[in-house]
Order: C-alpha cells, then sequence, then structure tokens
C-alpha cells in the first residue's frame, strides 16, 4: 500500500485526532487570512487618500537652517520664478504654482466690505485727511488680489476647503488674460455673475508721503465665483470676502506698480503625479536650483495623509501582531500534536520498517495527512472569513477614526501673539483640514490573499511537523516490536 493511500485512511480512522487538528489549522488560516485582508485593504485604503490628498510638495524657507546658519540679514530669501518655472517643466509634476499679492481697489458702484462710503470720504476730509487719502481705506481692508499660476493648485482649493461654485478655475493658459475669480460674498454684495466686468485699481504709494492713490483702473472678466468659509485670510488678514484670484501675469501688469511678473518669490508648492515621485523630483530641483536652494527646504504633505491614515496604521498594527501570535501559538499546539500522534504510533511504524518500508515514506505520509488538513482548512476558512473580517476590520477602524477624530478636535491653537511652546502647544501638531481620519474600509477576498494563507498555513504545517516525524527516521523495527519503545 502506497503511503497516500495509507495517509488518508490514517485520517479517517482517527476522526477524532483530524478533527483537532482540523480546528486548529482553521483557526490558524482564519487569523492570517483575516490580518492580510486588513492589510490589503489598509493598504488600498491608504493609496485612495494619497491620490485624494494629492502628492504636494511645498517649496518654503527652512527658518531652522537660517537660524543655524546666524540668519540672512533683514530680507527673506527669495527664489527666482524662471528657475521654479525650470523646476516645474518636470514630468514628474503634475501641476505647480507661485503667488504674487496685488492690493487693488473696485471702481464705483462696486463696494466691499470696508469699503467708505461718500459720508465717510467727508467725514475723514473733515477729520483726519491723512487717514483715507481719496477715500482710499487702510491697506488690510483693501480687497486683495492673489496672483497665482492656477488657482486650483492653491491649498484652499486642493485640501477642498474652499469650493468653486461658478465658472472656470485659473489655469497656466490664462496666464496674461484678465480673468478673475471672486469669492460668494463679494458676488452677493454687488450682485455679480459669471461674465460680468469689473474694473480693478492699480494702487500707487507716493514715497514721499506715503500716501496711496488709485493710479488708473483695469477691466477684469468674472471667471469664477468660489466660497471661503473662513473670516480672513490667514496669511494678509483681509477679510476672506476681499480676496480675489488673478492669472499672475495679467494681475501683475494691470495692477503691479512697476507692472512686471515678480522676479523672486519667497516659496511654491508642486503638485506630483505619483508620491513615490518625491525622491527624484527633489533630486531634480536641486540639480536645477543648486545654491539657490540652500535656504529653503522641500516637504511633501505627509501630515495631512498621516492624519487620514492614522487609523489604519492602528488596525494593521493589531492585525499583524494578532496574525503572528496565532501563528506562532498554531504552531506549537501542531508540534505537540504531531510529537504525541509520533509515540501513540510508534507500533504502526515499527510493524511498517519490519516490513521493509522505507523510513521517508512513514515522514512523507505524515506530512501528507498534515498538508490534507491544512488545505481543507484554508478552503473552509475562505468561506466565511471574508464576511467576519469586514465586520471586525470596520469596527476597529470606525473606533480609531473616532478617537483620532476627537483628539483633533480637541486641539486648540496658541494665544495670540505666542507660539504656545509655554502652554504645552505644539504648533505642528495642527489638524490639516480636509484630512479627515478614514472611517471605513473594504474588504476583499481575491486570490493573492489565498494564496498567502495558503502558503503560510502549509509552511506552518510543515515546520511543525517534520521535526517530530523526523524522529521516524532513528526509530528501530527491531527495539519497537520487542520492547515496546
Amino acid at each position: 500500500m502506497n503511503f497516500l493511500k495509507r495517509a488518508g485512511l490514517s485520517l479517517w480512522s482517527r476522526k477524532g485526532k483530524t478533527l483537532i487538528m482540523l480546528g486548529t489549522f482553521l483557526v490558524i488560516s482564519a487569523m492570517v487570512l483575516g490580518g492580510v485582508l486588513i492589510e490589503d485593504a489598509t493598504a488600498r485604503a491608504g493609496d485612495a487618500a494619497k491620490r485624494k490628498i494629492g502628492a504636494e510638495v511645498t517649496l518654503a524657507i527652512d527658518f531652522d537652517k537660517l537660524t543655524a546658519d546666524g540668519g540672512s540679514g533683514l530680507s527673506a530669501p527669495q527664489m527666482a520664478t524662471a528657475t521654479i518655472d525650470q523646476i516645474g517643466k518636470s514630468p514628474l509634476v503634475k501641476h505647480y504654482n507661485y503667488e504674487g499679492i496685488q492690493f487693488t481697489d473696485l471702481a464705483d458702484p462696486l463696494t466691499y466690505e470696508g469699503k467708505p462710503t461718500e459720508k465717510d470720504k467727508d467725514r475723514d476730509r473733515d477729520r483726519d485727511r491723512e487717514r483715507h487719502p481719496d477715500g482710499i481705506p487702510p491697506m488690510s481692508q483693501l480687497p486683495l488680489v492673489k496672483g497665482v499660476l492656477e488657482s486650483g493648485a492653491m491649498p484652499g482649493f486642493s485640501s477642498g476647503r474652499w469650493k468653486l461654485l461658478d465658472g472656470e478655475p485659473i489655469t497656466l493658459a490664462d496666464r496674461d488674460r484678465e480673468v478673475v475669480l471672486i469669492e460668494e460674498r463679494l458676488a452677493k454684495l454687488n450682485a455679480l455673475k459669471v461674465g460680468d466686468r469689473i474694473k480693478l485699481g492699480r494702487i500707487k504709494t507716493d514715497p514721499s508721503t506715503e500716501k496711496q492713490t488709485v493710479d488708473g483702473y483695469t477691466e477684469f472678466t468674472v471667471g469664477g465665483i468660489y466660497r471661503d468659509p473662513g473670516d480672513q485670510d490667514p496669511d494678509y488678514l483681509v477679510p476672506a470676502g476681499n480676496r480675489l484670484i488673478a492669472p499672475i501675469a495679467a494681475a501683475a501688469e494691470a495692477l503691479g506698480e512697476d507692472g512686471k511678473v515678480p522676479a523672486q518669490v519667497g516659496g511654491a508648492t508642486f503638485t506630483l503625479n505619483d508620491p513615490g515621485d518625491f525622491p527624484a523630483f527633489k533630486k531634480h530641483a536641486e540639480d536645477v536650483a543648486g545654491a539657490q536652494l540652500d535656504p529653503f527646504a522641500l516637504q511633501i504633505n505627509d501630515k495631512a495623509i498621516k492624519q487620514m491614515t492614522g487609523p489604519l496604521s492602528a488596525v494593521t498594527s493589531s492585525a499583524g501582531l494578532a496574525m503572528w501570535l496565532i501563528g506562532v501559538a498554531g504552531a506549537a499546539v501542531l508540534a505537540l500534536l504531531t510529537t504525541l500522534a509520533v509515540k501513540q504510533r510508534r507500533k504502526e511504524f515499527g510493524v511498517l520498517l519490519s516490513m521493509g518500508e522505507p523510513p521517508w515514506k512513514l515522514v512523507a505520509q505524515q506530512v501528507t495527512e498534515i498538508v490534507v488538513v491544512a488545505a481543507l482548512a484554508v478552503g473552509l476558512s475562505a468561506l466565511f472569513t471574508e464576511a467576519l473580517t469586514q465586520k471586525a476590520a470596520g469596527s476597529l477602524v470606525s473606533g480609531e477614526a473616532d478617537s483620532a477624530r476627537a483628539e483633533l478636535a480637541a486641539w486648540e491653537p496658541p494665544p495670540p501673539g505666542s507660539t504656545g511652546l509655554g502652554q504645552g502647544i505644539d504648533p505642528g501638531s495642527e489638524p490639516v483640514e480636509g484630512a479627515d481620519p478614514i472611517d471605513k474600509i473594504t474588504v476583499r477576498l481575491d486570490n493573492g490573499a489565498l494564496a498567502t494563507v495558503a502558503g503560510v498555513g502549509l509552511g506552518i504545517g510543515l515546520l511543525a511537523t517534520v521535526m517530530p516525524a523526523a524522529s521516524v527516521l532513528r526509530l528501530s523495527p527491531r527495539t519497537i516490536l520487542s520492547k515496546g519503545e
């Protein structure tokens, strides 16, 4: 009788031990398969989060480096826009952006938050002629025009916090076009719609008196209307409704005092096609910019990605740890069962050896029994593990996401004028808007997962079986049959 047939008969005749071994393998297979499914699901969710957030690289001043170098004088470091344009032409870059700002005034009859009325002008002329010369309010109340290459690359739009309600975004093709995006509040205040034309004034400052006047108006077409839920521009402290967005070249030519695109800017943003391209992009930027890059740092927006995928990392770690613990415990149990089986079947093996059966066939019989049970366990676990894992993983991810959201909601900014370090607040821990923690994953069973769990299950079974079964090679049939040892 060949060893394969004997293995089948042995499993059938020892139904109790076979069921115990099947149950052990079933637990191992279900846990390993569950861990593999969770890892696959979290990896897919993480990739989706990266695609949603985008691989946005920020070129910003490296203050730590400046401090270490003893500062750089009174002016902040600048980089030539021509250099940034050259960096942005890399095939690794999906689009890039940098900003130039201009303050402006809206020609009557248009109005905006903070614009003085005729009564205000008369009162200011009587009380303080220098306060609002020619009816122009303080700079902090003037409308702010942000000149950009692409509006979609601005952090407000890329994070989803700002929404374009009507019209088209500004793109590289609009670089010299006199079009402008206006905020919803400004549009409602003046009953403006896409396609309307508005006049924006060039603000000129008299260097001797520092008085500001309007030096002519240029007509711009309203190309779109967007919504900003905030009340104030965080960088320039003007009312959010007073922020306009225009192509950088057109804004500089029409509204800048010298009518030229800024030759240098203090930073830029680049959106990569793939987050994995960051090392190659960084090297490309270093090659192009050279020494210009020294006072700057290139940083990818991994903070937003980490904020979104934090719950996934916690669940993956827990699932991986449980998978390894069950695997090790299962291997130990299988090794114990196999060792007991070899001791209990010594007489059977002695008879077979005395009949001339090669010892390796006895080992092969043991291995075959394990392989058959393991294969059956993997097949059975595939029937129910997907559904169980979906429920368990969904509950775990949801719980971790709730904890992460509560932690983010509890964050409070430092008091005005303070870094927050004295109060134990880390300014770098400020939550990223539009990067909500992921609270759902979808478990999907595929051939790859089954192959993985089959390989792991068989590997555990073989390792737990070969060593005890190999003791058969040292058995002496005469000793077993004469002394029972």
